[in-house]
């Protein structure tokens, strides 16, 4: 198994977990972004958006659910966040295992970069 977050699921490589079920793993970026920046992480091996199906729909519903009930939890509901997830290199993506960015905490300008 060579996927970095596949590792970090099966407890290969540590990471600061905040929250875990069934589906999915939430952990801190280890080069946060903002005073909130989580990843979450479907246990499930996915690529990329490109790669969804519809049976992962409830997965992915889910993880939404998850992350904002992160962001409430610490205090970021009024302030506001941002979901972010990132499909292939030109976008963002680094480690190809779907995930998500939660980031709040400061002005998150738009258009991203």
């Amino acid at each position: 198994m060579s996927c970095l977050f596949c590792k970090i699921i099966a407890g290969e490589i540590p990471a600061k977990t905040v929250f875990q079920d069934q589906y999915l793993l939430a952990i801190e970026d280890i080069n946060p972004a903002a005073p909130l920046h989580l990843l979450l992480i479907p246990r499930k091996h996915i690529a990329h958006t490109l790669d969804l199906l519809p049976e992962d729909d409830l997965l992915i519903g889910h993880l939404f659910r998850v992350a904002a009930g992160l962001a409430k939890e610490r205090g970021y509901d009024e302030s506001g966040f941002r979901i972010v997830t990132n499909t292939n290199a030109d976008a963002g993506q680094s480690v190809f295992h779907i995930h998500f960015h939660l980031i709040g905490g400061r002005h998150l300008l738009w258009p991203p970069g």
